[in-house]
């Protein structure tokens, strides 16, 4: 049996369309999102798809409250088939919450109610050790920065802890550097934070926009060979509808270009959708490039539609 667990935080989505900004009494779609679970949900369609689904479990790992979201959250994950045995349950807390505005081309802003959302207390205090526990013998674990960015200083060192014991397992620590700024006290705490994680890291799934934004890279090639120097050992660098660049130690960079270009309903969750499809294609076989095109295969049917999650 494949293990996959990936960690993070899922909040409630409230979702206004062009139409409706900022008019009073407009109409809201409630769901859930979040970058890390986007990809476990999608991750998980993808192996079932592929007839993987009995031969592979995907995890998801975060806290939540014990209020009614967080309990159609949970319901709702395991319908998708995640596994929720990892999920930290709190008394009193609750998850975070962000509204999604559209605008006519399909692009989105968020607004984030989140600082203290049940998700920053999964590694206080002593849960790291029975989430070490519970991530034994695991094949590999997926996070982002947004993980990172969520916790205080010392449990973002209990990951860290936590992360370099799995890699020593031969636990596989894939990564995609998600850098949003208001998540950070300064830009420098996120480069230190992300490199460190990097330093651990087989596989990496960065946005060029987003590496360009925290590290200064002129260009994909840039990121790739930082991470390289890193220790990374594979490179997938997504540059939205241009093509990405998929890259391993030693051998040479390849551009995998969008297989077709669609108008975006709303790109919500495009990310995070590739990296399900090509995680997908990884653990089933599939060469990298051959991966990638998965990837955006998937990215591109997700951005058609609206929300975070489509439906299945």
């Amino acid at each position: 049996m494949l293990r996959i667990a990936s960690i993070g935080e899922c909040m409630i989505e409230l979702s206004e369309s062009a139409a409706d900004a900022g008019a009073p009494g407009g109409r809201m779609q409630r769901t859930f999102g979040g970058d890390t679970l986007n990809t476990a949900v999608y991750l998980a369609r993808c192996l079932k798809q592929a007839g993987r689904q009995a031969a592979a479990e995907v995890h998801y790992v975060t806290a939540l409250g014990d209020d009614p979201f967080s309990a159609e959250m949970l319901a709702a994950w395991q319908d998708e088939g995640v596994q929720t045995r990892l999920v930290l349950r709190l008394p009193g807390r609750l998850p975070g919450l962000y509204i999604i505005r559209t605008d006519a081309a399909g692009e989105r802003s968020f607004h984030y109610w989140r600082s203290a959302a049940a998700a920053r207390e999964l590694l206080r205090d002593g849960q790291a050790a029975a989430l070490a526990e519970g991530l034994a013998g695991f094949d590999l674990v997926y996070l982002s920065a947004i993980t990172l960015g969520i916790l205080d200083a010392d449990s973002r060192e209990r990951l860290f802890t936590l992360l370099d014991a799995l890699r020593g397992t031969g636990c596989r620590i894939a990564f995609d550097s998600n850098y949003r700024p208001r998540l950070w006290a300064s830009r420098e705490e996120a480069q230190e934070a992300v490199t460190r994680v990097l330093g651990l890291a087989s596989l990496a799934l960065p946005t060029f926009d987003d590496e360009a934004a925290l590290f200064g890279d002129a260009d994909p090639a840039a990121t790739a060979r930082r991470l390289h120097d890193l220790g990374v050992e594979e490179v997938a660098v997504k540059c939205g509808a241009e093509p990405c660049l998929v890259s391993r130690s030693g051998g040479p960079a390849v551009r995998v270009a969008v297989e077709r270009r669609v108008q975006p309903v709303d790109t919500t969750a495009a990310g995070d959708s590739f990296n399900a499809g090509y995680l997908a294609a990884r653990l089933t076989g599939a060469e990298p490039a051959a991966a990638a095109a998965e990837g955006h295969r998937l990215a591109a049917r997700v951005i058609a539609a609206k929300g975070a999650i489509i439906p299945a």
